[in-house]
């Protein structure tokens, strides 16, 4: 897995819009929140979803973006972020691409997409990565610290 000071890997997605979304685009202008979670509409990711949600106001105000990867298609986002108000981009990583480009491993036995968070600066490096796929609403919390971290460093 991708670790603290590598360059981020850059990607074009798309949301649930079909606009497409490259990470690039936020270089030197946010820091990055990027989530990669197994699957729409379940109890363990719909937790997170929604305490990115319902935390998004504090993530703004510390100057990142928040972004929800998934293989997922488009229409299931679009439901996903519809139902549960969802303020922030998810992107349709179909064939999981972008997601093996972060080397994000396969969770309970292989059997499952992992749920990792990598926190990425403005200058596209990574600054933190939480893997776990029990504590979901873990990556919220320790990520908002990494970004209040960076906001102090300057």
């Amino acid at each position: 897995m991708l670790q603290i000071g590598d360059q981020a890997p850059d990607f074009t997605l798309n949301t649930t819009s079909g606009e497409p979304f490259r990470l690039s685009d936020l270089r030197g202008q946010r820091n990055v929140v990027l989530y990669f979670y197994p699957k729409d509409d379940t109890p363990g990711c719909t937790a997170e979803a929604c305490s990115f949600r319902d935390q998004y106001q504090d993530f703004q105000d510390l100057g990142a973006e928040v972004i929800g990867v998934s293989s997922d298609s488009e229409a299931s986002h679009q439901k996903f972020t519809q139902k549960h108000r969802l303020p922030f981009p998810l992107l349709a990583d179909a064939g999981g691409q972008v997601r093996k480009r972060y080397e994000v491993p396969r969770a309970l036995l292989g059997l499952l997409p992992g749920r990792v968070t990598f926190v990425i600066d403005k200058q596209g490096l990574i600054q933190y990565v939480f893997n776990s796929m029990s504590r979901a609403t873990d990556h919220v919390s320790t990520t908002k610290d990494v970004l209040k971290k960076l906001l102090a460093d300057g």
